[in-house]
Order: C-alpha cells, then structure tokens, then sequence
C-alpha cells in the first residue's frame, strides 16, 4: 500500500468509527437498525472505478459482494440495499433486474458512471448525464435539508467537507423536478460544469433510488482553511468522540480535512442502510399487528 493509499485508508477507519459512535449517541434506533445487519442485506456489486465496499468495511457492517457478471442471476429481496460501483457495466438483463427490484421497493445506490450504464437505462426520463465530464477536482458542498434523515449528521454547523470529483466524472442533469429531491449540492461543480447536483434521490415504483456523482470512496481532499489543517483529533474532539488508542494511533499525521470529508460520506451511507432495516422492523410489526 503507497502512501496516498495508506492515508485514505487511515481516514476512513478513522472517520467511519466516529460515524459510527456518534450514531450510537445521537441516533440509537439507527444504532439498533445497524446492530442487527445480516451479510445479505447489503449486496455490493464491485467494480473497477469505485469501492464502496471500502466505506462499509470502515463503518464495521457486514455486505455481501457480487460480480457485475452477476447482477443478471441475482435473486434480490424488497428488503436489501443494492449498491453498483462505478462504472456500473451490467449487461441489459442486469439493468432490467435492477428495474424490477427498485418497483418491487428494493433500495439502490450508484456512483458516477452509473448514472448514465445503470439510472438512465433503467429509469429514463427522470436524470441523465449533462456531457460535460469534470477534471480531476475538489469542490465544497452543502446540504439541502438538514432535516432528511438521509444527512442527519453528514454535516453540522461549522463543518466545510471537501469532496473529491474523480477525473471525467459525469455531472447530474435533474430532468423530473416534481419527481427528484437534490440532497447535496456544489456551488463550485454548478459553476464549473453546469450542473450543481452531488447526490440525488428519487422513488420509483415501491423502491427508491440514490445517486452520486464521482466516487464515493473518496480519493483525496484539500485544506483550503486553518480549520482544515487542524488535527483528526480535533475533528473528534468537537464531534464529543473519544478515539480508541488504534483510532489515535491511526489518526496521528491526518487532518482535519481528511478525516471529515471521510466521516461525512461514511454516515450518509450509513443513514440510508439504517433507514431502510428500520422499514423493514416497522413492516415486519405491522405484518404481526394485522
């Protein structure tokens, strides 16, 4: 492992235990929802862009991984979160499995290329790629509705994360407004390359879809501000988490910047898996009071 790896790596382990804590502290359902995580409620497919898988090994839940050569034979439950890593290079029964999983109230989550192999095949109509692929880039974002729980705790008053877009990322052009809700934003990807969106979502059928542009397992950030050169231990410290001594050990030479834009991608992904296990407690309590 180079260096630049080892650092993004660290970031993460570090950044996805903090998640994870403040979750058990502010948010105990979540933390019960993601407590009782089998392996087969989350089916990863993996790629050779991105690695979700990454985050979810940082955050300590369990996922199952596939082949994109497998998406075609995959027998998919309403209850589990699929995931297609960037590319998303599915053959077409794929994508026509996909599409029936998300009608039947299956829950599925893309990166980047995706959005044009995977979203606009199986769901035309409502998002697309604007043909304006960045440059290799680090941009500000900012939520759109700090009360969705699908961001609660992604980013808190005072926090500035950088996000990374990957070279030739592909801009999400909203064409359905009625239909798709805008959960991030960029100012600085709006006025670079034409459209701000950095992560979309939008229901379909009994399902629902999310989206996001570049990688999620984000590559590397920037420190533009004082605050971004501070400490990772400083990160915690204002997040009211103590590190264990592996997590300390880890987090000796990261930043600020690092470590929080690590730690805000890994509780989105975090809220959307624990949001999707508690619907499924709550239809499972509803089955049993009928």
């Amino acid at each position: 492992m180079n260096q630049t790896d080892d650092r993004r790596h660290r970031s993460y382990q570090v950044g996805g235990h903090i998640s994870r804590e403040r979750i058990a502290r502010e948010a105990p359902e979540d933390h019960v929802a993601l407590e009782a995580l089998e392996r087969s409620d989350i089916v990863v497919v993996a790629d050779i862009y991105d690695h979700v898988e990454w985050v979810l090994e940082a955050l300590d839940l369990p996922h199952t991984t596939v082949a994109t050569s497998q998406v075609s034979s995959l027998r998919l439950r309403p209850q589990q979160l699929l995931v297609i890593d960037c590319p998303g290079n599915i053959p077409d029964e794929g994508v026509r499995v996909v599409r029936r999983f998300v009608d039947g109230g299956g829950s599925l989550f893309t990166t980047d290329w995706a959005l044009r192999h995977v979203i606009e095949a199986a769901f035309p109509g409502l998002v697309a790629y604007n043909e304006r692929p960045t440059s290799d880039a680090v941009v500000r974002v900012e939520i759109t509705d700090h009360d969705n729980p699908f961001l609660k705790g992604v980013m808190d008053e005072g926090d500035d994360p950088i996000w990374w877009l990957e070279g030739s990322s592909y801009p999400i052009r909203v064409l359905d407004h009625d239909r798709v809700q805008v959960l991030i934003r960029s100012r600085e990807l709006g006025d670079q390359w034409g459209e701000d969106p950095i992560a979309v979502t939008f229901t379909h059928g009994k399902g629902e879809v999310f989206h996001m542009i570049s990688h999620y397992y984000l590559q590397r950030t920037e420190t533009r501000t004082r605050r971004h050169q501070q400490t990772a231990a400083s990160y915690a410290a204002d997040k009211g988490v103590e590190l264990a001594p592996e997590d300390a050990a880890a987090a000796a030479d990261l930043n600020l910047s690092e470590v929080e834009s690590a730690s805000s991608s890994a509780r989105m992904i975090a809220n959307l898996i624990a949001e999707k296990k508690k619907r499924h407690f709550e239809e499972i309590a509803r089955q049993r009071r009928s």
